[in-house]
């Protein structure tokens, strides 16, 4: 199969927000919409299979195999470019079981993924070698791709992002399994602070995950990822949060779980006093909307 894996999705335009707060200290924030990427596969999540996507189709491997969660915004790109681009993909779900009214699943499964329940204690092996290779095994034509999609197949997408955008004094991003800012440390100059938010509880773990995937990370000072600001933990947040993502809406939309999260931690250190004033600010809108539905099934928002 002939694939143009470019689909015109490169390249997503840059938003200047307009805030009080902004405005009151002299600082100016932009966001990369790559939100806007695609309908189905969207930000982060493209940039990170793209290569993954590239690989397989060089090497004639036609079968993916992944892991998500049940509302993973991973599982839904990934269901979304299998139908694109004619991929055989099977993603091994946390379950144990399958609610088949959930709308991530619904999408799926529409699109011809196959999904396999796992119970929690397998699904904890999704990084383990020795599980990884009895799956290969099992799945010698496939082409394994990790939980959230980071690995050095995915760093190339996200360098491109990196070097396409304008030079600002800080990039931020939202924080899952690491690749995305590590991507961001790989491709940007040193002369940039980046900043990763965590969005999930007790993620120091990430700080070794984000330098196996970058060999600058190991070497630069010029990186952070607060930990402390997952307002809940994964899939959680609170009324505030949620209260500013609406703020929002009319000029940017926002998700609580990843760049609500980002937007309202950037905020936070503003009115802190610990981003200073004349500061500019590029901020990754790293998609997820999707998310927006599965929250709505489950009544949270």
């Amino acid at each position: 199969m002939s694939i143009d894996f470019q689909l015109n999705i490169d390249q997503t335009p840059v938003q200047k927000i307009a805030h009080p707060i902004l405005a009151e200290n002299n600082i100016t924030l932009f966001v990369k919409r790559d939100d806007l990427t695609h309908p189905l596969i969207s930000g982060n999540k493209w940039r990170k299979l793209k290569y993954n996507l590239h690989y397989a189709h060089k090497n004639k491997i036609d079968n993916l195999l992944s892991f998500s969660g049940a509302f993973s915004n991973h599982l839904y790109a990934l269901a979304g470019a299998s139908r694109l681009f004619g991929f055989n993909t099977e993603v091994i779900v946390r379950g144990p079981e399958l609610d088949t009214n959930n709308p991530c699943l619904k999408f799926a499964s529409a699109c011809g993924v196959t999904l396999t329940p796992v119970n929690r204690i397998t699904y904890r092996k999704r990084y383990e070698q020795d599980y990884l290779s009895e799956l290969q095994t099992k799945r010698p034509d496939s082409l394994i791709i990790p939980e959230g999609g980071s690995n050095q197949l995915a760093m190339k997408g996200v360098i491109e992002l990196a070097q396409s955008l304008p030079h600002t004094d800080q990039v931020w991003c939202a924080v899952g399994s690491g690749g995305t800012l590590a991507g961001l440390i790989e491709g940007l100059p040193y002369s940039t602070q980046i900043y990763g938010v965590a969005v999930l509880k007790q993620a120091n773990y990430l700080n070794d995950e984000i330098q196996k995937l970058s060999l600058k990370a190991k070497q630069q000072d010029n990186w952070h990822l607060f930990t402390e600001y997952h307002y809940g933990g994964y899939g959680s947040f609170t009324d505030e949060l949620w209260q500013f993502c609406q703020s929002m809406r009319a000029q940017l939309p926002l998700e609580p779980i990843y760049t609500g999260k980002l937007l309202f931690t950037i905020f936070s250190q503003i009115k802190q006093g610990i981003i200073k004033p004349n500061t500019r600010i590029m901020a990754i809108h790293t998609g997820g909307l999707q998310g927006l539905t599965g929250l709505k099934f489950r009544k949270l928002i």
